[in-house]
């Protein structure tokens, strides 16, 4: 008896996306049977040959980078926020400067209103006479 052949006889073109087809379905089993953390030792076992033997080198790794993006991301942040810091005094500064340019041309200009209005009474009392 002729037992029947699990093989199909496809062109070559369609062979790469059938062991694509297999791979993805082998992916989506591992992740159904496994929860996330053990896929993931799993996996680390499969590319080390199962010793696990990279793995506390890949895991201080790992930390160490953490480490510094965090110290990196925190230098960033301060030097951000003193340069805001920074910007907020100019402003301050300058607004200031200009607040107080105003106030001494609105006594300018209270002063030329007064001469103005001492130079019409004298005009117009020198018209009466």
């Amino acid at each position: 008896m002729e037992s029947p052949s699990l093989e199909f006889n496809l062109p070559d073109i369609h062979e790469e996306g059938k062991l694509y087809v297999v791979d993805s379905l082998n992916n989506l089993n591992k992740l159904n049977v496994c929860p996330a953390e053990s896929q993931h030792s799993l996996d680390e076992e499969e590319n080390t040959g199962g010793t696990g033997e990279s793995m506390a080198g890949s895991n201080t790794r790992n930390q160490c980078l953490l480490f510094i993006t965090f110290i990196l991301t925190l230098i960033i942040s301060l030097t951000l926020v003193s340069f805001v810091i920074f910007l907020i005094f100019q402003t301050r500064n300058e607004v200031d400067q200009i607040s107080s340019r105003l106030l001494s041309e609105k006594k300018n200009i209270e002063e030329l209103k007064i001469l103005n209005n001492i130079i019409l009474k004298h005009l117009n009392q020198s018209r009466i006479k």
